[in-house]
């Protein structure tokens, strides 16, 4: 029994152990629970607010991001509506214009008819005036047979003998006339084949320009190609050769340059780097660069589609792409692509109308004018030089001597030749299509970059400001500091010596030195 007692009282001291453990574990796990409630509801709480304030951020962009667009759609119509205004201003004109002609035409149909009433009357009147003489000499023959005791025949038999001299005489100023009659008709119907074929081939006026507009979006543009202290426009400069006039104009810059080839460079750059937004100088030669290559793709481009256009095929991709060159050419102000394309199409319908093969003459017309293209400096006149192309890539003899001979330089030995050659001149004569004093502008300035580049060291240069200013950049490894300012001497002496111009040419001579390295 001493035995069993403890052991009982050891179990229920263990069962009231275990029920009390039991009741503290329900009060922890009810406390825990109590807790994650709160804590849930914190958290879902803190969650409603949040979501309450990014619902409102979202609210607020998304009403910015309306007026954005509404302000962008008002200025899509404003554009809209004004071209439509210009469309039905131009439309006006033309009626205007249309009414006019009308106008005339009635006044001139109705002169015509005056006329041909009048002519109507005045050969019925002529007519009855014959009729009149005719009796009145039938009459006077009859009298003269009674008188003369001769019948007219016999009469006839003695005039003709005795003026047999005078009729011989008569007879070879006939022949002269007739001779004489015919060389006229002969240059009228040239002449009449020569204005037909103007009248049928009317193009523009081609003036080539020395400057171009690049038009911007709003002036706050205009900060960020200058860059800070100018050293966008400075590096744009550098890297196309275009002087970049900034001025008050409104949402326009101003590109300057003789080179119609440098222009574009700069106007297609300008318009990928303000369209990209990102305006540095590291930026601005990796663009023109890219420019540059560009500008050659579409040279060939240029020259496929005047081909396509003109009909001709089986032409050489090098001759296509001399011609694509043309574009960005230009002689006496004249572009010489527009210039060799009319010379091309006066040469098809000429030769036309004079049962020649057209598509050969279009094709000596567009590739007449090659040699004004070439990518070096030759003293080789430019028809000898456009010959010498034309056969080395395989063109047939009459289309090359027609190249060659338009200028005389070679003696003519084709039909094509004489054609290619008055169109040539037909082209050339249009009223405004050409100014000399432009071309020979461009080449003083040529002249004042070919002096440059005669000097050692010479990088690149530019001729800015209307030749006022000579940009030179030089190569920092070959010139230094001292070279560079006995550089500028020397090519403005040279100049000063050389060439005569107006007023003052400014030399600058630019020594830049970069250190590059690539992280790999």
């Amino acid at each position: 029994m001493e035995i069993i007692i403890p052991i009982v009282v050891g179990l229920i001291g263990l069962a009231i152990g275990f029920a009390i453990a039991k009741a503290l574990e329900r009060k922890k796990a009810s406390e825990t629970i109590s807790n994650a409630e709160k804590t849930a509801a914190g958290i879902i709480k803190e969650a409603k607010a949040e979501g309450e304030s990014i619902k409102k951020d979202k609210i607020l962009q998304a009403k910015e991001k309306f007026i954005e667009l509404k302000s962008e759609h008002e200025k899509v119509i404003l554009s809209r509506d004004k071209k439509i205004n210009d469309a039905e201003k131009r439309i006006r004109d033309k009626e205007s214009q249309v009414s006019g002609e009308l106008a005339k035409n009635k006044k001139l149909n109705k002169e015509l008819e005056d006329k041909l009433a009048d002519y109507d009357y005045r050969t019925n009147y002529l007519e009855k005036k014959q009729e009149e003489i005719d009796k009145l000499h039938n009459s006077k023959v009859q009298q003269l047979e009674v008188i003369s005791g001769l019948s007219a025949e016999e009469a006839k038999a003695q005039l003709t003998e005795s003026l047999k001299d005078v009729a011989k005489a008569d007879a070879m100023a006939m022949i002269q006339d007739t001779v004489e009659e015919a060389k006229l008709t002969a240059q009228q119907e040239a002449k009449k084949i020569i204005i037909n074929t103007i009248q049928r081939i009317g193009t523009e006026e081609a003036v080539e320009n020395c400057v171009s507009v690049f038009n911007l979006e709003s002036d706050d543009v205009k900060g960020r190609i200058i860059g800070r202290e100018g050293r966008n426009i400075r590096a744009l400069e550098a890297a196309t050769g275009v002087e970049i006039i900034v001025d008050d104009t409104p949402e326009a810059i101003i590109l300057s340059c003789f080179d119609s080839v440098r222009r574009e460079v700069a106007r297609l750059s300008l318009h990928k780097l303000v369209t990209d937004g990102r305006i540095h100088p590291a930026r601005i030669e990796e663009v023109v660069k890219k420019t540059r290559k560009q500008i050659d793709e579409e040279i060939i481009d240029i020259g496929k589609r005047t081909v396509i256009d003109l009909g001709i095929h089986g032409l050489n991709p090098e001759l296509i792409k001399v011609v694509g060159r043309m574009k960005y050419r230009s002689s006496y102000g004249q572009n010489l692509l527009q210039h060799s394309r009319e010379v091309a199409k006066l040469c098809g319908v000429m030769a036309a109308e004079l049962g020649l093969n057209p598509k050969l003459a279009k094709r000596a017309g567009l590739l007449h004018d090659i040699g004004k293209v070439p990518e070096t400096e030759t003293e080789v006149p430019h028809a000898i030089l456009g010959m010498q192309w034309a056969e080395k890539y395989g063109e047939k003899p009459e289309v090359c001597n027609a190249i060659g001979a338009h200028h005389d330089e070679i003696e003519m030995n084709s039909l094509l030749s004489p054609i290619v050659q008055v169109c040539d001149a037909i082209s050339g004569a249009r009223p405004g299509a050409r100014r000399q004093v432009l071309d020979s502008y461009i080449q003083r300035l040529k002249d004042l970059e070919d002096i440059a580049f005669g000097f050692g060291g010479v990088k690149k240069a530019y001729a800015i400001q209307a030749g006022r200013e000579l940009r030179v950049i030089v190569e920092s490894e070959k010139v230094n500091d001292d070279k560079a300012s006995n550089l500028s001497f020397d090519i403005s002496q040279k100049i000063q010596t050389d060439m005569t111009y107006p007023g003052q040419v400014k030399v600058t001579v630019i020594r830049e030195t970069r250190a590059v390295n690539i992280a790999k």
